[in-house]
């Protein structure tokens, strides 16, 4: 018997689990996270806190994306982009093996979140239940923006329990980056959705209509940035970056207003998640460690 089987086996099915925790979308999370702990603490923060509000955030968010995921199954399995996905393909089967998993993940985010303080749990639980009601409707966007700015929300709240202009300008900085980046990826995908029985905005408009609210949103998108720098103190690292990423979304959007096609629409989105929101994050943290004091 080959004993490289089994834990060849046992190795697959865990990296079904993580899978179903979208390990790209929550290290975003756990990243922007880690940022806005540094920018409220214009430092790095003590270590013990800082890794116990990590660890709150990674579990947070792996068990909330996974339970996302449990929702969204039969809508997967009608789509090309998603039905390979490890509950739509059954390589977790029953899904309700993925549901336990992901709901101990979740409560042991929320219970460090207490831990942390009760503000930061609020943040939580209210980010949870934002990202699973009302699935695939069209207020999942809106709803997801809500449920987006939780990391951020509970990485500031344990550096500093207050809540001031510039933790707002934050997070009106994730809602408006959330819609514009899922309403992308829906354009690129566009048949691919309709197949799968979603037809809310931005498909339930002609794309070359709803391209224009996309535009529309990369100029709020790079307005709140800016404002960013003049509420939280930041310096010219920071302000430099803003700038340059917020002229290279606006023009994105332009090249996708023009075109209105699904390779441009793919573009956006791809830009816009690493390239814009992570390397925006990164600048006010490198600006707030670097310059600190200053």
């Amino acid at each position: 018997m080959d004993i490289g089987t089994p834990m060849k086996r046992t190795l697959a099915t865990a990296w079904h689990y993580v899978r179903v925790t979208k390990p790209r979308e929550s290290s975003l999370l756990v990243f922007i996270g880690f940022c806005a702990m540094v920018v409220a603490a214009d430092d790095l923060p003590e270590t013990g806190r800082l890794l116990l509000t990590l660890l709150a955030i990674t579990l947070g968010s792996a068990g909330v994306n996974g339970l996302t995921n449990y929702l969204d199954r039969n809508i997967d399995a009608r789509m090309r982009r998603t039905n390979c996905r490890p509950l739509p393909a059954k390589a977790i089967d029953p899904p309700e093996k993925a549901l336990v998993f992901c709901l101990v993940l979740t409560a042991a985010g929320l219970g460090l979140a207490w831990i942390l303080n009760p503000w930061c749990f609020v943040a939580g639980l209210v980010g949870t239940v934002a990202a699973v009601v009302m699935r695939k409707t069209v207020m999942c966007p809106f709803l997801g923006s809500i449920s987006g700015c939780a990391p951020v929300v509970i990485a500031w709240l344990a550096v500093t329990p207050r809540f001031g202009i510039e933790l707002l300008v934050l997070c009106l900085l994730v809602c408006i980056w959330i819609p514009l980046h899922v309403w992308s990826v829906m354009l690129a995908n566009r048949e691919d959705y309709i197949q799968g029985g979603v037809r809310y905005f931005p498909l339930s408009k002609e794309t070359r209509q709803a391209v224009k609210v996309l535009f529309l949103l990369a100029l709020p998108l790079a307005a709140a940035s800016i404002v960013f720098y003049f509420t939280s103190g930041l310096h010219w690292i920071y302000l430099t970056a803003a700038v340059i990423l917020g002229l290279v979304m606006i023009y994105a959007n332009l090249r996708l207003l023009l075109s209105a096609n699904s390779r441009d629409a793919w573009k956006v989105y791809k830009l816009s998640a690493f390239p814009y929101l992570g390397l925006i994050f990164l600048a006010m943290c490198l600006d707030a460690w670097l310059l600190a004091g200053r």
